[in-house]
């Protein structure tokens, strides 16, 4: 593991305070969109808050104390622009198993679960979530899709104490969908049939043009805000239609009811807890929170990277997940300090954010790898035994993990660029692949040709084919070409089916370069061509 800077360069310090790289190009087009986008999002947190703060077992008042430090901090700290951080139901359940409907445990969780994750950014373990592929991404924004969806059924048919379990409550709501009750099930409809309504008018509006009318520019204008910001608008119009009612003294929707007003005391968070009886040390209350302390922040961390990767991947930017680690960290240790429990990325609110057109968000010192597992083996040894073998265990893990995640390559300079992975390409591996490449050739002021030879790569996955793809496609766009060398036949036979467009392989690495440099007397084996080698075609066949 590479140790981390202690230099104070531009590069460096735009690199830990991410807003340094977007502010000085911030226009009034970005203001107006992100400002479209953080109305939307505000409207849509004040009520999840209060829903999820029920969720944890806490009053309604700590989901909105858990919901606005994140904006702050992830604003400097953050690399994505779509990620907003707050209370999920996901963490919202976990707290709730691990805290005892204790707002003390809550702030308390908080407060280490940002620690251990701060501690994370700081020893650049951020390699460790490259290893949550392409599936499993898929997977969980799958998952996460059905879950939020379905999740809201419940409030839109009006139905109470529906169980948290997703198999239970489809169950419940099938059982007691007679109980629906008509002003929430109309109320509800009625907003989701305005915002497609408006989402459509969005995507049907013709283009303005300076040609145009000022009267016509005016109205498209109006048109157009009102159509982004159609989120806001529904949350805004379902507010006014229930404070009308309660007016009148009828009241068809159920309400969240009264909520303790006023913003948090600034306090530290609570070491020890005074109950009736006696005083609940800290090691006690860690004691009492197991294994949420482990539990806590690695879900929160798996789930706001799984966000983030998945919004970066949908609108073409890339995350630093030392970065994210770093802001989410910071983002629960100042938030405890508010009264904060525990937050993560929301994948509903991160929806909404980049629904509405977001533009911007508004490591450890170490050394001998060898000795590491050593060293923390014997020191937690004098401890107890058992923590011993199993942090030393755990440290020779992540070693052996690191260099699969972060392998060494074999880079040679000239007209055209040699890489070779040393030791076998994986899927969490991709992403260095893809930056010690797109750095040398395609970002330098005359972007060149690059060979990868693959001898040492003996298999490839569908994360690992699709790196392949985007970097193909990267050199294509740039007018350069990216061939491959050494392709043994399983790895040929998974490129070959996976139809990659511009793909060209060459037996040996003097023929390709040959070829990228233009020297006639070889071809490359291109996808469907009838030239790759007779033995190479027996073998596929096989």
């Amino acid at each position: 593991m590479a140790p981390m800077s202690c230099c104070c360069s531009p590069a460096a310090v735009r690199r830990r305070l991410p807003v340094l790289a977007w502010l000085p190009r911030y226009s009034l087009k970005w203001l107006k969109m992100d400002l479209i986008a953080g109305l939307s999002v505000g409207l849509t947190v004040i009520p999840q808050a209060l829903a999820y703060a029920e969720v944890a077992g806490l009053p309604p008042q700590y989901g909105l104390y858990s919901a606005f430090m994140g904006c702050f901090v992830y604003l400097i700290l953050g690399t994505s622009r779509d990620v907003t951080l707050g209370p999920t139901a996901i963490m919202s359940l976990l707290v709730s198993s691990y805290t005892f409907h204790e707002p003390a445990y809550a702030v308390l969780l908080a407060f280490l679960s940002g620690c251990i994750q701060l501690a994370m950014g700081f020893l650049c373990l951020g390699f460790l979530l490259d290893f949550i592929s392409c599936p499993v991404i898929k997977g969980f924004t799958s998952a996460a899709a059905i879950t939020i969806g379905f999740g809201q059924v419940k409030n839109l048919l009006g139905l109470r104490d529906a169980p948290r379990q997703f198999f239970l409550q489809v169950c419940h709501i099938l059982r007691n969908v007679g109980d629906t009750r008509v002003g929430d099930a109309g109320l509800g409809l009625v907003c989701m049939l305005l915002l497609l309504l408006l989402k459509l008018m969005r995507d049907h509006m013709a283009p303005m043009h300076s040609e145009m009318p000022l009267g016509v520019r005016l109205s498209h204008g109006l048109v157009w805000t009102a159509t982004t910001a159609r989120n806001a608008l529904v949350v805004s119009f379902a507010a006014l239609v229930a404070y009308s009612f309660e007016v009148t003294g009828h009241q068809p929707f159920i309400l969240t009811g009264k909520i303790v007003e006023g913003l948090p005391p600034v306090q530290v968070p609570p070491f020890s807890v005074t109950t009736a009886n006696r005083t609940v040390s800290f090691a006690e209350m860690a004691q009492d929170m197991g294994a949420g302390l482990a539990v806590v922040p690695l879900m929160g961390l798996l789930e706001s990277i799984a966000v983030a990767k998945s919004f970066a991947s949908q609108n073409n930017y890339r995350i630093d997940a030392n970065q994210e680690l770093l802001a989410i960290g910071l983002t629960n240790v100042l938030g405890s300090f508010v009264s904060s429990y525990p937050v993560t990325g929301s994948f509903g609110r991160t929806a909404v954010n980049a629904q509405s057109g977001v533009c911007t968000p508004a490591g450890g010192l170490v050394t001998g790898l060898d000795l590491l597992p050593l060293c923390v083996t014997s020191l937690l040894c004098f401890w107890e035994v058992q923590y011993g073998i199993l942090a030393g265990t755990l440290v020779s893990g992540l070693i052996l993990l690191h260099s699969v995640a972060r392998p060494q390559m074999k880079v040679s300079e000239g007209p055209v660029l040699v890489v070779q992975p040393a030791s076998g390409l994986h899927f969490p591996a991709v992403e260095t692949l893809r930056e010690a490449i797109v750095s040398r050739a395609l970002e330098a002021p005359r972007p060149r040709c690059a060979v990868l030879d693959c001898t040492h790569v003996c298999s490839a996955d569908y994360t690992v084919v699709l790196g392949l793809a985007g970097l193909l496609e990267d050199f294509r766009s740039h007018g350069v070409t990216l061939a491959f060398v050494g392709l043994q036949v399983p790895v040929l036979r998974v490129l070959l089916s996976a139809d990659l467009s511009h793909l060209q392989h060459f037996p040996t690495l003097e023929e390709a370069e040959k070829h990228l440099n233009r020297e006639p007397g070889t071809q490359p084996y291109n996808v469907g061509d009838d030239s790759v080698p007779e033995h190479k075609v027996a073998l596929l066949k096989v």
